[in-house]
Parts: C-alpha cells; sequence; structure tokens
C-alpha cells in the first residue's frame, strides 16, 4: 500500500563555490520532484563550465527513481549560473520562473544590449508564475508567493509544509536579501517578509544561499517562519518598515556587486541558456564597462 504524506520529502546540495543550495523536493506517493535553483559551475578565470554539481542532482534523482517534473528558478540569479538547460536534457520536466521576469529582460537586454531575437517576454522559460498560482506534485499542491524587493520577479514556493523563498530571507543570524539591483526595493522586500510571515509558525523555510554568519560554525539552509519572525536579524521582532529601509539602503550602499553579476545574468534571464554562438563558432559572453 502507497504511503500518502501532505509535505514535502527535501534533499538539498550546497554548492560550496557559489554558496548555492539547490533543493530537490518530491512526493512521496508519485514520485514526482522539483529541482530548485540549480547551479551550472562557472570558472572565471578560464570561462569554461562544467556540470559536477548538476551531475549529482541526476545522480540522486535517477538513484531515488524519481521523476522531474519542474525545474523552478525562484529569481534571475546574479551569483551563480543555472544548469536548467542540461537537467531538462537529461532528465526532463519544465521550466518555471516568476512572471515578471520580463522587468529584468528589458532591463539587462539593454546593458547587455542583446540581439533583437532576445525576446523579453519570458517565454524562454516553460511556465512563468504569478502570485496565487496553483500547481500539482503528485498529491501535492504547490502555491506561488510573489516576493519582489530584491528582484521583480522573486517567487516563493509553499507546498505543504514547507516554503521555497529563493533569497528573500537568509538564515535569521544572516538577514535578509540586498535590495540596491534594477528594480529592487526595500519597500517591497519588506511588505514580501510580511506575506511570508503570515504562514504557520512551524512552516520549515528553505533558502538558496548560506554564508556562515559570525560566529556559527557550520553552513545552513533550514529555518521555521517561527524563527526568523523572533530572531532574524534584519526584520524579526516588529521592526517597523521605516526602520528596515533605513538599514537596508545604508547597508546596500556598501555592499560589492557579486563576482558573477555579469556572466550570471546575461544567461540566466535566458532561462540558462548561452547567447549564440559567434561566426567563428565561439560562445561569447559580454562585459559591459561602467554599466551597473
Amino acid at each position: 500500500m502507497n504511503i500518502r504524506t501532505p509535505n514535502p520529502l527535501v534533499k538539498s546540495f550546497f554548492d560550496p563555490d557559489t554558496n548555492t543550495i539547490t533543493h530537490i523536493v518530491h512526493d512521496a506517493n508519485s514520485k514526482e520532484a522539483i529541482i530548485f535553483d540549480p547551479v551550472l559551475n562557472y570558472c572565471a578565470a578560464s570561462g569554461r563550465t562544467n556540470t559536477q554539481a548538476a551531475d549529482v542532482l541526476i545522480d540522486y534523482l535517477r538513484g531515488a527513481k524519481l521523476t522531474t517534473k519542474y525545474i523552478i528558478e525562484t529569481h534571475a540569479h546574479a551569483d551563480h549560473l543555472s544548469s536548467a538547460p542540461y537537467l531538462k536534457e537529461k532528465l526532463g520536466g519544465q521550466t518555471m520562473i516568476g512572471a515578471n521576469i520580463d522587468a529584468v529582460q528589458k532591463v539587462f537586454g539593454d546593458v547587455f544590449n542583446a540581439s533583437k531575437k532576445f525576446d523579453v517576454d519570458g517565454s524562454q522559460f516553460d511556465i512563468l508564475s504569478t502570485d496565487g498560482d496553483t500547481f500539482m506534485l503528485g498529491d501535492l499542491e504547490i502555491t506561488a508567493i510573489h516576493t519582489p524587493g530584491h528582484t521583480p520577479a522573486c517567487m516563493s514556493y509553499y507546498i505543504g509544509d514547507a516554503v521555497f523563498v529563493g533569497d528573500t530571507l537568509f538564515m535569521p543570524d544572516f538577514g535578509t536579501a540586498r535590495c540596491d539591483f534594477p528594480g529592487g526595493s526595500p519597500e517591497m522586500l519588506y511588505n514580501s517578509i510580511q506575506k511570508l510571515f503570515s504562514l504557520p509558525d512551524e512552516t520549515r523555510v528553505f533558502l538558496c544561499h548560506d554564508y556562515k554568519a559570525p560566529g556559527r560554525d557550520e553552513f545552513a539552509w533550514e529555518t521555521t517562519i517561527r524563527a526568523e519572525k523572533r530572531n532574524n536579524k534584519h526584520v524579526g521582532g516588529d521592526v517597523d518598515m521605516a526602520s528596515f529601509v533605513k538599514m537596508r539602503t545604508e547597508r546596500d550602499a556598501t555592499l560589492a556587486m557579486p563576482k558573477l553579476i555579469l556572466p550570471s545574468v546575461q544567461v540566466n534571464m535566458r532561462a540558462g541558456e548561452f547567447p549564440s554562438a559567434d561566426d567563428n563558432g565561439t560562445v561569447y559572453l559580454k562585459i559591459p564597462l561602467n554599466a551597473l
């Protein structure tokens, strides 16, 4: 007899080069799975990519006899390249991102002077999710929650007793995401976090990054809504919007750009695909000078 559970099973994979956590979520009964925020290994010095991190995911999914239904990007990442096209080729599944990806594409399409053939309508992805959309993963219902602020396209996904929040929140001892990218807003991020805080206190919160806050010995990527509401150093304990916006604005002004933002965004805005090869057969990524 099959055992049914209303909650997802989660296996997480940490990429030390980018401090990114990829979560594989599956329904115990149907064996259908989601891959959240997969990483393509990239060496900035050589311009070479490899699929080591993605191959670990493939081995796990095949070993557990899981079927990939969705490959979800919580947003267009600025700190790692996505391996979604490679995983889709090997495992199948549909790619998904928030519908406001078009706003990101319009800004960065101009920054990188993308070809007129680059459509800024999100059509590179199979599914564009909007706030309140629901999807099924076997017996599990997935609800999309629009959580902009870090970027305009950020989405969180609520599944059973768990929510996958991308970069909206970090561990309570590390705080919250920066808001100074194009289309970002500390006011929007504050409101997005309040939406998440309305979920049940016991909800498991799975994060996309961890940077091991000072005084903590281990990397971590799972917390709870209760812990975030009480203890998040930036927004927990009844911090009001004005205080949060002041803190976030001042803090963001001190932050350097992510070291992989230029290769990452021009790939990730294309759903993980590379630009077309030049007439010599080589693929090139652009480095715009003094543009960001």
